[in-house]
């Protein structure tokens, strides 16, 4: 049995990944390569001119929680199986978005400014106690934040598209009531991975149905807003600010208006990168090494059709 892994990894975690694998040869490259026809299992992407001769091929496993950016069409039409590190970041992503809320809700660039020029600056700011968090993905970062949101003691309305429990969610609404969750939301924070059915959900009807006041944050994939319409409702005011760590463009271009509105929070796709979250991935990864080598069902299988 051959298993490729792509990626960096310190020397104490080749040796715990080799341990994993038993009897398996374990080849450590910065790409599948040539030896992908050998290969039974690989981590990371496999570039899709390669997937052709790729016979053996029965695993991949993405180290990132999303797999947007490992699944293409050729992997998507195989009967490989397709595994991912979701949950690996979903407590550090639940805080990231708590950070931007708060930002928000406080103007903390407004203290920022006053901080750099040496300027004491008093002013009536809001609070989160009381507003209304809409939750699109409830997956395990959206259930962490939904916790989270509840200790702020928020009234919480989620989206999902699987009957679930959802717990410290006060409302779940189903998609046909997307709407209405936009409508009622002071803070609407997307968690949701990018699919076929996610990307491009935020256009300008979705905009235009928040309130003035209601700020919008995503902390999870970039694409599932469009661009040029939040752009368009935050310059004309349809809605009152957005905190953005994932980008439909990343890196964000210098040029991009993003930057300088008053009103938005930049931060550069960094939510989860965490050495928790790299710590919480290998786990993963290791657990699932030694099912696959043993034969056993394997952790966190996407639904390569569902996107997740």
């Amino acid at each position: 049995m051959r298993i490729i892994i792509t990626g960096d990894h310190d020397e104490l975690a080749r040796r715990r990944i080799r341990r994993a694998a038993g009897a398996a040869h374990v080849e450590f490259a910065a790409d599948p390569g040539d030896g992908i026809e050998l290969a039974d299992a690989v981590v990371g992407k496999v570039p899709e001119p390669l997937l052709a001769k790729a016979g053996r091929l029965r695993w991949v496993h993405s180290p990132a929680a999303g797999v947007d950016g490992v699944l293409s069409e050729g992997l998507l039409a195989s009967d490989v199986t397709l595994t991912s590190a979701t949950g690996n970041g979903a407590i550090p992503l639940a805080e990231h978005a708590m950070l931007l809320l708060l930002m928000l809700d406080r103007d903390v660039p407004r203290w920022l400014r006053a901080q750099s020029e040496r300027r004491w600056e008093r002013y009536t700011h809001g609070e989160l106690a009381g507003k209304t968090i809409g939750l699109y993905g409830l997956g395990h970062a959206g259930l962490d934040l939904a916790a989270k949101a509840k200790a702020f003691h928020m009234r919480v309305l989620g989206v999902r598209r699987k009957d679930a429990p959802a717990p410290g969610v006060d409302e779940l609404l189903g998609q046909d009531e997307f709407p209405r969750l936009l409508a009622e939301s002071d803070y609407v924070v997307v968690t949701a991975p990018l699919t076929p059915v996610t990307a491009g959900r935020f256009g300008r009807a979705e905009f235009a149905a928040m309130k003035p006041t209601a700020c919008f944050v995503c902390v999870s994939r970039g694409g599932i807003a469009d661009d040029d319409a939040l752009l368009d409702a935050l310059r004309r005011g349809e809605i009152a600010g957005a905190g953005l760590d994932a980008h439909g463009v990343e890196p964000l271009p210098p040029a991009s208006p993003f930057w300088s509105l008053p009103n938005v929070i930049v931060t550069p796709h960094n939510g989860a990168t965490t050495r928790e979250t790299a710590g919480r991935g290998l786990d993963i990864l290791l657990d699932n090494l030694g099912r696959f080598v043993r034969g056993e069902p394997l952790r966190n299988v996407v639904d390569k059709a569902a996107g997740y």
